[in-house]
C-alpha cells in the first residue's frame, strides 16, 4: 500500500524525551502500513544510535539514518525529506510528541482540501504556542485571511511533491531560524494551506533540563543575520505594501519588541542586553518602513518607536514600568442552566497592585513620546480609544495535556470613573457558556481535570490567568453542584491551593456531595424508591443502583432513572432483598466507559414489615450498627414501610 505520511524526526542526544516521542508515533491511528517514521540521527554521542537501530529492527515502519553532526536540525530534516516515500512529510522534534490521531486527521484534512501544507493544532507544555490561529478549522487559509505567520515552527505536514516542485528545503548548518525561512516560503508559495483547529495534533514540550535547541542563548549578531533571511523570503514573494508590512510585523513583534519588554529584557546581563538592543535597532531602521510598526498594539508600538530611535535607556525605563502590569480576574457567578455552565467574571489590568487607570478625556499626546512619562500618557489614551474592541476569552485547558479550547462569551465593556474623575478604569464583564457536550471544538470534554483560564488582549498586553481566586469561605463563593450532562458527571470546583475554577469530568467521587443526602431525601412508596440527589440533571437519564448486603457481601443491581431536580427513581425487587440490610451505591453514567459507583450515606433494612432507611453501617460492624441504628430510628424517625402483597 502506498505510504501516505513520512514522519521525519531529527535526533541529537534527546535523552528521556525520545521515549515519549517514539510511543506517540507508534500508537498512531493511521494503519501501520500507511505511514513510515524516519529518524535522522545527527551524530548523537549517547546511547541513541543503538536504541534507534533496535527500534527499527522491531518495527518495519521505522527507519534510521545516521549522519555526522551538522550542528542544527536543517540538514537532518532535508536528509529525511530525500529519503521519504510518503505523499506528505510530517516534521516532528524528538522533544515533542503527537496526538494519537494526528497523522490520520491531518492527512485526511489535507487531502480533503487539496492542501500543500497542513497546520495541526498545537498545545504547549512549558512552551508558548499560537492561540488565535487555532480558534477554528480553516480549510483555505492564507497569510492574508488567517494569522498563519504566527506559526513558524517546522511542525507541519507538507506535500512531498510540492517541496520537490518548488525545490524547497531547510537551510543547513549551525544557524538559527531555519524553520522560519522554510515555513514562510511554504506559506507564500502553496496553492492551499489548511489549519486543523479542533484536535490537538502536536504537543510542543519545554524540557526540564533546558535542552530545547531553540531556547538556548544565542549570539545576537548571528541570530538577526538569520532573521534577515526570513525577511528576504517575504520580499522575494510579495510586493511592497500592506501585506508585506503585515508579515514583517510578525518578526518586529515577536522576535524584537517582545525581547525588549519587562522582566524578560531586564533579567538579561547588561552587556548582552545592550548588544541585543543594538542588533534589533539595526534591523528596524534597515528593513522596516513606517507601515510596519504603526498598526501595533499601543505598548508594542511604544517599544518599537524607542528601538527605532536608539533610545536604549528609555527602553530599560519602560521595561521597568511594565513589570508592574498584571491581570486581575474576579469570578462573579458560576451556575448550571439546562445542562450548560454559565460563568460570569470581570477582568481588568492592574499596575503595582492596584487597578490601572487611564485618561478619561480624549486628546492626542505627542508621538513619538520624548520620555517614558509621555509614553505612558500616550499609551493610556490609545488604549482607551481601542477599548471598544477588547474581548476577554475564556478557555478550557486540559491539565494533563495543556490543550485549550475557546468557549463562547458575551462581553460588556465598562468605563468606571476613578479618583477625581479625570481618569477611568477599563473593566471587562463577561459571561461565558461551557457546554460539556460540545466544549472541545464541538466534541465532549474528555475525562480528566480541566482548568478555566481567562485571556485578555488589551493595550498591547496579552495576559492569561486562571479564573480566581474565589472567596474561600462564606457568602460570595459560587458553589454549583455536579451536573450529569451528556453521559458524564461534570463537577465544577475551586482548587484547594489557589481557589481557581476547574472542572472534574468523570473522575469526581468524594467531592460530589452525595454524602449530604439525608433520610428526608429518601422515600419509599409501594416498591418505588426515590432519592433526591444534590445534582444538576437537565434531562432524564439512566442510572444504576447497586445494593450490597452488609452481612453477605452479595449484590443486586437495579436500573433507575435520573430526572431534573436530581431525582433518582428505581423499583426495588423486594422479594429478593427481604431479610437483610443493604448498602447503597449509585452509578450516574452507566453507559460511559469505566463508569463509577458512588457510595450513598444510607442503607436499606428490609424485613417482613417493610423498608427502613438507616445510616450506612461501617464495614466490619454492620450487624451491630444496624441493630443500634434501627432501634434509634424506630424511636426518632418512625418507619418508612411498604405492605407485602
Amino acid at each position: 500500500m502506498p505510504v501516505k505520511v513520512s514522519v521525519i524526526v531529527p535526533v541529537y542526544n534527546p535523552g528521556p524525551y525520545l521515549e515519549t516521542c517514539v510511543a506517540s508515533l507508534l500508537r498512531q491511528s493511521l494503519p501501520p502500513d500507511e505511514y513510515e517514521v524516519i529518524f535522522v540521527d545527527d551524530g548523537s554521542t549517547d546511547a541513541t544510535p543503538a536504541l534507534l537501530d533496535a527500534l527499527a529492527a522491531e518495527h518495519p515502519r521505522v527507519r534510521v539514518i545516521h549522519e555526522e553532526n551538522s550542528g542544527w536540525a536543517g540538514k537532518p530534516r532535508n536528509v529525511g525529506i530525500d529519503a521519504s516515500h510518503g505523499e506528505y512529510v510530517m516534521f516532528v522534534d524528538s522533544d515533542d510528541h503527537l496526538g494519537d490521531e494526528a497523522l490520520e486527521r491531518m492527512y485526511g484534512y489535507g487531502v480533503a482540501n487539496d492542501a500543500d501544507v497542513v497546520v495541526g493544532k498545537t498545545a504547549g507544555r512549558g512552551r508558548r504556542v499560537p492561540v488565535e490561529l487555532f480558534r477554528t478549522n480553516r480549510p483555505r487559509a492564507t497569510v492574508e485571511n488567517a494569522p498563519l505567520i504566527d506559526s513558524l515552527t517546522p511542525h507541519k505536514m507538507v506535500r512531498r511533491a510540492f517541496l520537490d516542485r518548488i525545490g524547497l528545503r531547510f537551510p543547513e548548518g549551525r544557524r538559527r531560524l531555519e524553520d522560519h525561512v522554510f515555513v514562510t516560503e511554504a506559506y507564500l508559495r502553496a496553492d492551499n494551506v489548511c489549519v486543523l483547529g479542533d484536535y490537538v495534533c502536536y504537543y510542543h514540550v519545554g524540557r526540564d533540563d533546558g535542552g530545547n535547541a531553540s531556547l538556548r542563548p544565542f549570539d545576537p549578531a548571528g541570530y538577526f543575520k538569520n532573521l534577515r533571511e526570513a525577511l528576504d523570503v517575504v520580499e522575494r514573494y510579495t510586493e511592497p505594501g500592506p501585506l508585506r508590512d503585515r508579515l514583517f510585523r510578525r518578526w518586529l513583534r515577536v522576535e524584537m519588541v517582545e525581547r525588549l519588554r519587562g522582566r524578560r529584557f531586564l533579567d538579561l546581563p547588561e552587556d548582552y542586553r545592550r548588544e541585543l538592543f543594538d542588533e534589533i535597532h539595526a534591523v528596524v531602521v534597515e528593513r522596516f518602513g513606517p507601515g510596519v510598526a504603526a498598526p501595533l498594539q499601543p505598548t508594542r508600538r511604544v517599544v518599537a518607536a524607542l528601538a527605532a530611535e536608539a533610545r536604549y535607556d528609555d527602553v530599560v525605563a519602560f521595561a521597568e514600568w511594565e513589570t508592574g502590569v498584571a491581570l486581575a480576574v474576579d469570578p462573579e457567578d458560576v451556575e448550571w442552566r439546562s445542562g450548560v455552565l454559565r460563568i460570569s467574571f470581570t477582568a481588568e489590568l492592574m499596575h503595582d497592585g492596584g487597578p490601572m487607570t487611564f485618561p478619561s478625556a480624549g486628546g492626542s499626546p505627542r508621538w513619538p513620546p520624548h520620555d517614558v512619562a509621555e509614553a505612558v500618557r500616550w499609551l493610556g489614551a490609545d488604549t482607551v480609544g481601542r477599548f471598544d474592541r477588547a474581548v476577554p476569552d475564556l478557555l478550557l485547558r486540559e491539565r494533563a495535556s495543556a490543550a485549550q479550547y475557546f468557549q463562547p462569551a458575551e462581553v460588556v465593556r465598562e468605563t468606571v470613573p476613578a479618583g477625581d474623575g479625570s481618569r477611568v478604569r477599563l473593566v471587562l464583564r463577561a459571561t461565558a457558556t461551557v457546554d460539556p457536550a460540545t466544549a472541545v471544538s464541538g466534541s465532549p470534554a474528555g475525562e480528566g481535570l480541566w482548568d478555566v483560564w481567562v485571556r485578555v488582549d488589551l493595550g498591547g498586553w496579552t495576559k492569561e490567568l486562571r479564573l480566581g481566586p474565589a472567596p474561600r469561605h462564606g457568602h460570595g463563593r459560587p458553589a454549583p453542584p455536579a451536573g450529569v450532562v451528556g453521559g458524564r458527571v461534570v463537577l465544577p470546583y475551586w482548587t484547594d491551593r489557589h481557589a481557581s475554577l476547574a472542572l472534574d469530568v468523570g473522575h469526581a467521587s468524594g467531592r460530589l456531595g452525595l454524602g449530604r443526602v439525608s433520610a428526608g431525601d429518601v422515600t419509599v412508596a409501594e416498591e418505588r424508591l426515590q432519592i433526591v440527589l444534590p445534582l444538576h440533571v437537565p434531562e432524564a437519564a439512566a442510572a444504576l443502583l447497586r445494593l450490597t448486603g452488609a452481612r453477605s457481601g452479595g449484590s443486586r443491581e437495579v436500573s433507575g432513572t435520573l430526572s431534573p431536580g436530581g431525582r433518582l427513581a428505581a423499583v426495588l425487587p423486594i422479594d429478593e432483598l427481604t431479610g437483610g440490610t443493604w448498602l447503597t451505591t449509585v452509578c450516574l453514567t452507566p453507559g460511559a466507559p469505566g463508569a463509577r459507583f458512588h457510595p450513598l450515606p444510607f442503607a436499606l433494612h428490609i424485613d417482613a414489615d417493610g423498608v427502613l432507611v438507616v445510616p450506612a453501617p461501617q464495614p466490619g460492624s454492620a450487624r451491630r450498627a444496624a441493630r443500634r441504628v434501627r432501634r434509634a430510628l424506630y424511636r426518632a424517625l418512625g418507619r418508612i414501610t411498604i405492605r407485602r402483597r
